[in-house]
């Protein structure tokens, strides 16, 4: 049966914590644990026993390789596939692995990004083993996740920074946690990412050099029909893929990622895929996976997965949900309970994220910022670019009672009565959705709703875990010497002062509307609409001391990843010019000319017999006159594109060059070549229309 398969398949290419108990004698594997759990060190015996373990586990599996699977600064993972063949000279080989090999590896360390932390000349890096996070096997080879670091022990990935966050999180969240007299051995984050994506097929997206170069189109004219039927969304998932839907399942559940919902997105040919929550670093790479995944699998069934974030525009973009909580031994801190106005833990926590958010929104923002997110961040699609909290009416009617010192009350849920004695009573839920909001409370969690589609979560869940570490580590201390007495009065007398100094970050209302801008801009929230002006937040001295005071950042790695990120922006838009000029000269041009000289020839054909064509002639004078505009934008974008690239050594001008110069010569490229897409023949236009790639059976 379809269930027994599930249940036997589920996490059979993951050593699990099962997997390790049948196979470690038992002193080894308490051992392992402690390491695990308690961060106890790992000596080497120990290590070589569970290297031997887990090769035994793979070669049953049919692997035949491993390699240590790391998260460079690139935002993708990184692998180096060594074979565990060992020659004995005898003409035999031996399957070995040491715990040496599990615990440490050196790839080259120069060819990645380091944001200057490395020269290209030094090359030695190193690879070590998390063994917090499972081991794998993915194409036949065992997969090691790793931190990744410099041979001078900087961080040069998104694992170890988000690792640092997770200790001080955890740090201080157990001292608050003390002051209520609870002692819980872990705390720690869980997260949920919900994924969008795009499918189109393989066909169209073979024929588009900007899909295949830059992950969106750079061109094309808006389609005669959109989303504005709102017909796709949770709309019948069309068989072909709903093909790649099950063997996509199919997959992720054997490597032991919960997939649980998958839908229509609202965007024609768009989707989305949501896990059950999980421990926040094993998301994080299960999301990755699952990225892998959507991409490899989809060529299966003849589609090309689009994980940008505005592959098309005139629809909207795609966008990746952080889903945020908190858990002390399995119980959910932001769990509000049935009277979330007494709940003083609850409050407490509420207030640290209220205050977290408030207090390093410039910092959230810079998180979620890159080329690919500029163009949906703002939009009607996605949230605005301004930091905002939605706490939702419960929540709400109890902050605004405690800020004003009113009788504290919540919400009474209702029960609805839909008129239909057959249908079963249902009760509304206190706290709405607000799908304008950024960062918004959803019963017990908090959905940071920013992220980019193609985005690596580390980064803003190191902001996150960072920024509310202070605040516990603020609320700890400021309670240290709290009696037992006085510490319910003291602790909500902490909350509402909390909840007073950052009500500015509270709204309930349309993020999307102007009317929201002129008011944060009143209350002095900041509104950093592109990734030029949200990078420098990642170097301002109050940052960096942050990052230090929690040991999450050293001030060079900091450098290195605002560098880091500010070449990534340069590199991306650079190749998206380039590449449409490529497309522009090779393509739109030369069509556009054939097209234009077969109407001219056929408007000469007509006069010489004496034929008007007065509709043949006014399309090839628009054609030209076209084909003279696009050429003009084309050797305008060609210089100052050139002029861009050359700034070099100077991230934050070349980024700013790029932003105010190079976009809007991009754009006016595009729309000197989508308007002659209006009145091209469809057999002379050299790619495939929004029209075909957005509609098929």
């Amino acid at each position: 049966m379809a269930h027994d398969k599930v249940s036997q398949e589920f996490g059979s290419l993951l050593f699990t914590d099962a997997d390790m108990q049948e196979r470690l004698p038992r002193p080894t594997y308490k051992k392992l644990r402690s390491v695990i759990l308690d961060g106890k060190p790992l000596d080497l015996d120990i290590a070589n026993e569970v290297a031997h373990a887990m090769k035994e586990w793979a070669l049953e599996k049919g692997a035949t390789h491993f390699t240590h699977w790391f998260q460079p600064l690139t935002g993708i993972t990184s692998e180096k596939h060594d074979s565990f063949m060992t020659p004995q000279g005898n003409g035999t080989i031996l399957m070995s692995f040491s715990g040496k090999e599990l615990v440490q590896g050196e790839p080259d360390a120069s060819s990645f990004p380091s944001g200057g932390l490395r020269a290209t000349f030094e090359a030695r890096g190193y690879t070590v083993w998390d063994p917090a996070s499972p081991t794998f096997i993915k194409d036949e080879v065992l997969c090691i996740p790793t931190a990744f670091i410099s041979y001078t022990g900087e961080a040069l990935d998104k694992r170890t920074p988000l690792l640092r966050s997770q200790v001080a999180l955890e740090k201080q969240a157990k001292r608050v946690l003390a002051l209520f007299g609870q002692k819980p051995s872990r705390v720690v984050t869980n997260i949920g990412p919900e994924q969008e994506y795009f499918l189109i097929k393989e066909e169209d997206f073979e024929q588009r050099p900007d899909l295949i170069l830059c992950g969106r189109t750079l061109f094309g004219c808006e389609p005669s029909k959109g989303q504005e039927l709102d017909e796709h969304y949770f709309g019948a998932i069309r068989p072909t893929v709903n093909n790649f839907m099950k063997e996509l399942d199919d997959e992720l559940w054997k490597l032991g990622i919960p997939a649980k919902t998958k839908h229509n997105e609202v965007a024609p040919c768009q989707h989305e895929l949501a896990p059950v929550f999980e421990q926040g670093t094993l998301a994080i790479d299960n999301n990755l996976l699952t990225m892998e995944k959507l991409k490899l699998l989809a060529t299966h069934h003849g589609l090309a997965c689009l994980e940008h974030e505005k592959p098309f525009e005139y629809v909207n973009g795609s966008g990746k949900h952080d889903n945020w909580s908190l858990s002390a031994d399995d119980e959910n801190l932001l769990e509000p309970g049935d009277k979330p106005g007494e709940n003083l833990r609850f409050l407490v926590f509420l207030a640290c994220l209220v205050a977290a958010v408030d207090s390093h929104a410039d910092l959230l923002r810079m998180s979620v910022a890159s080329a690919g997110n500029d163009h949906r961040l703002g939009a009607n699609e996605a949230p605005p670019a301004i930091v905002s909290v939605f706490l939702g009416a419960a929540l709400s009617v109890i902050v605004d009672d405690l800020i004003t010192g009113s009788d504290v009350h919540g919400a009474k849920r209702t029960r609805m009565d839909l008129g239909v004695p057959t249908l079963p009573a249902v009760l509304r839920d206190n706290t709405d959705r607000n799908r304008t909001s950024p960062f918004a409370f959803t019963g017990n969690k908090f959905e940071f709703r920013m992220c980019g589609s193609k985005q690596n979560l580390s980064d803003p869940n190191v902001i996150l875990n960072t920024i509310v570490a202070e605040q516990c580590d603020r609320f700890a201390s400021d309670l240290s010497n709290a009696s037992e007495k006085n510490f319910t009065k003291e602790a909500l007398k902490w909350v509402i002062d909390t909840f007073k100094a950052h009500e500015r970050i509270l709204f309930e209302g349309n993020g999307y509307s102007g009317d929201w801008e002129k008011l944060a801009e009143e209350r002095g929230l900041p509104n950093l609409r592109t990734t030029p002006e949200a990078l420098p937040a990642m170097i301002a001295p109050e940052n960096i001391e942050l990052f230090e005071r929690y040991g999450v950042l050293s001030q060079a790695e900091a450098q290195a990843r605002y560098v880091a990120k500010a070449e990534q922006y340069t590199k991306i838009l650079n190749i998206e010019a380039r590449t449409m000029l490529y497309m522009a000269r090779h393509m739109y041009l030369p069509a556009l000319f054939t097209y234009s000289s077969d109407v001219a020839s056929s408007v000469a054909a007509k006069q010489a017999i004496g034929i008007k064509s007065a509709a043949e002639t006014e399309i090839v004078e628009k054609l030209t006159a076209g084909i003279d505009e696009i050429y003009a934008a084309t050797n305008s974008l060609d210089e100052i594109n050139t002029t861009a690239h050359q700034m070099k050594n100077k991230p934050q001008e070349q980024c700013e060059y790029y932003c105010n110069k190079v976009l809007p010569a991009m754009a006016r490229l595009r729309s000197a070549v989508d308007s002659m897409e209006l009145i091209c023949g469809h057999d002379w236009w050299p790619v495939p229309s929004y029209n075909k790639m957005l509609f098929y059976v």
